[in-house]
């Protein structure tokens, strides 16, 4: 199926609408009448840039208000068409969305509504022209694409059929599957949006919260398989309403909207999506005296060097099943992030069955690959841009990757006391609050990773939302978190590191408690916890004896589900302004502490304008 979208979608005026969509790579865009108005150029005009473009006008819209209408309305809104006509013409535009009708002065009927569609459709044929009928979800007669398609069968004209958008239908539980008895010749275009789930009125939904196909919560997959049925082999083109879409890069955004309908199905078969099994490392970004820095912290956190690259200044510090890399390259990527950001993560590295075949996935949805030399005989990564510009890295047992560690690294004997960790639990990366549908569909897309319901998090500078991605075993966590206010601990990550990127990595530990014994005795500094928070839990919670004093003593936060399942967090001081790590313990619980996230962030927000201890 070839690509569309409708100029509404993005910023900027209609030319930079149009160079947008071409850059993105669409075949055609909807032309909608407002932005066309708002012009200065004429529809011959319009027309022509979309052509050089490389693209066509697959739609001109809306026409509103226009069937079931008494007379003198009738006529006037006729009179209106005819006009639309002339514009299409000149547009070179051969089909026009008329929307079902919420005019006051509208009667309704069925086959009124026929009858004035089986005109319109006469007119349109003598111009060469089509007309198609959509069902709004809130049209005061017609409300339903089933009621829709009932007007257009009846009206009975070559030049005339229906238009499905599956926001319109899906925001009213209607089952797709009714789509499926529609007659392929008879759907004239598919327009695609999605959007959270919601509770407010549907034309206010509709016209600020829709998104991108994967970036909200309605069954968009369901309703393109239900049209595929029909054989319709025509254009899928997003209309999506969004206030930040429209106040964003036009760009990024017209490049989010050709991810969907790749990811969607809507071009050539992708290769498979890939099975994930969590991070394989996570690459630190330093210079000499900022690694030396965090491998006194790391090595606090019972982690021994490993490991040593063969060829580049860059260190392996090892933990049962965790693997972190200090890169302190004066050249190259690394180097390039740490003068951007500071003492950063620059890159993670995560395990799937097929690296290559995930690459070449990522690079069919339009990442952008990455590559850096490589000395003879040692590994090239498969890797694409990331968060923040960071790097994503690629790696299976399947194939000479797997032995990154024999090949690249010469072993360095540690000396493996440990402190009880045992995996990358979850990792969490902060950015603007704009940027997180963009990068939830990147990793959704990519990855097997499904979005959890988001959620909103206290800070003392306002809301941060939160958003978590993960793999069906959870083996692979990524929590995405931003912020529309800039006092928030968020904000202030993105203006300290100059950007967006990983603001903590959590780390399991099989015994919170003797892990916690272990780090303070290695002179980590943790977080402190107020006392009042530990009250609190006594009075929530019923706690077995001295639990909660071994919490208290260490500085351990606590949950617990509504299936009874516990979890446990521990959280060290922010090295240097930019990071921090988390310690947990999972006791049958699958969240990720989000009752907790407030009294972190507020202790977070108190250190960063007095610390009490240096940094480390």
């Amino acid at each position: 199926m070839k690509s569309s979208i409708a100029t509404v979608s993005l910023s900027g005026d209609l030319e930079d609408k149009i160079a947008a969509i071409a850059r993105a790579g669409f075949d055609g865009v909807e032309i909608f009448e407002q932005d066309f108005i708002a012009f200065d150029h004429s529809p011959r005009d319009v027309g022509r840039m979309v052509r050089d473009a490389g693209m066509e006008v697959t739609l001109f819209q809306p026409f509103r208000d226009f069937e079931g209408l008494p007379e003198p309305f009738r006529a006037k809104a006729f009179d209106r068409a005819e006009r639309k006509f002339d514009v299409m013409a000149e547009l070179g535009a051969d089909l026009v969305l008329v929307c079902s009708a919420v005019s006051p002065h509208a009667l309704g009927g069925v086959d009124r509504c026929a009858a004035d569609l089986r005109e319109l459709g006469e007119r349109a044929a003598r111009r060469g022209l089509r007309v198609g009928y959509e069902a709004l979800a809130w049209g005061r007669f017609v409300a339903d694409h089933r009621d829709a398609w009932e007007i257009v069968r009846r009206a009975d004209h070559p030049a005339v059929g229906i238009i499905l958008d599956s926001f319109h239908t899906l925001s009213r539980g209607i089952d797709p599957d009714s789509i499926r008895s529609i007659p392929a010749d008879k759907v004239f275009f598919v327009q695609l949006a999605d959007a959270p789930k919601l509770q407010m009125d549907l034309l206010s939904w509709s016209r600020h919260y829709r998104n991108m196909p994967g970036q909200g919560d309605l069954a968009v997959g369901a309703f393109v398989e239900a049209v595929r049925a029909t054989g319709y082999d025509g254009y899928l083109s997003l209309e999506v309403f969004n206030d930040l879409f429209r106040a964003a890069s036009a760009d990024t955004i017209a490049v989010d909207g050709r991810r969907s309908l790749i990811a969607i199905g809507g071009g050539a078969p992708l290769p498979p999506r890939p099975r994930s099994t969590g991070v394989e490392f996570v690459e630190f970004a330093v210079d000499a005296a900022a690694g030396a820095r965090l491998a006194e912290t790391l090595g606090a956190l019972g982690f021994s060097p490993a490991g040593r690259h063969r060829t580049k200044d860059v260190a392996l510090w090892r933990q049962d099943g965790v693997n972190l890399l200090i890169n302190a390259e004066t050249q190259g990527f690394a180097a390039a992030a740490f003068n951007t950001h500071g003492p950063s993560v620059c890159a993670l590295c995560v395990r799937v069955d097929d690296a290559r075949a995930v690459f070449d996935r990522a690079g069919a949805l339009l990442a952008t690959p990455f590559r850096q030399g490589v000395a003879p005989g040692q590994l090239d990564i498969p890797a694409v841009r990331g968060v923040g510009g960071s790097l994503l890295y690629f790696i299976d047992a399947a194939s000479d990757l797997g032995r990154l560690w024999e090949i690249d690294f010469e072993p360095v004997l540690g000396d493996g006391a440990g402190a009880g960790l045992t995996a990358i639990d979850h990792v969490a990366q902060s950015m603007d609050y704009d940027e997180m549908l963009s990068w939830l569909l990147f990793y959704s897309s990519i990855l097997d990773l499904a979005k959890t319901p988001g959620q909103d998090i206290a800070d003392p500078g306002g809301l941060v939302h939160s958003v978590v991605l993960e793999n069906a075993d959870r083996s692979l966590s990524l929590v995405l978190n931003g912020s529309q206010s800039s006092r928030t601990g968020a904000a202030r990550f993105l203006t300290e590191s100059f950007g967006s990127g990983v603001q903590h990595v959590a780390f399991a530990s099989s015994d919170i408690f003797a892990t916690a014994e272990r780090v303070r005795a290695a002179g980590l500094a943790v977080l402190p916890v107020p006392g009042n928070y530990y009250d609190d839990l006594d009075a929530r919670f019923v706690l077995q004896d001295g639990l909660l004093e071994r919490m208290r003593a260490n500085g351990v936060l606590y949950d617990r589900d509504a299936d009874g399942g516990e979890f446990f967090q521990l959280f060290t001081r922010t090295f240097d302004d930019r990071f921090f790590f988390e310690i947990v313990e999972r006791r049958g619980y699958t969240g990720f502490g989000a009752p907790n996230a407030a009294i972190r962030l507020a202790v977070q927000n108190r250190l960063s304008r007095h610390p009490a201890v240096p940094r480390g």
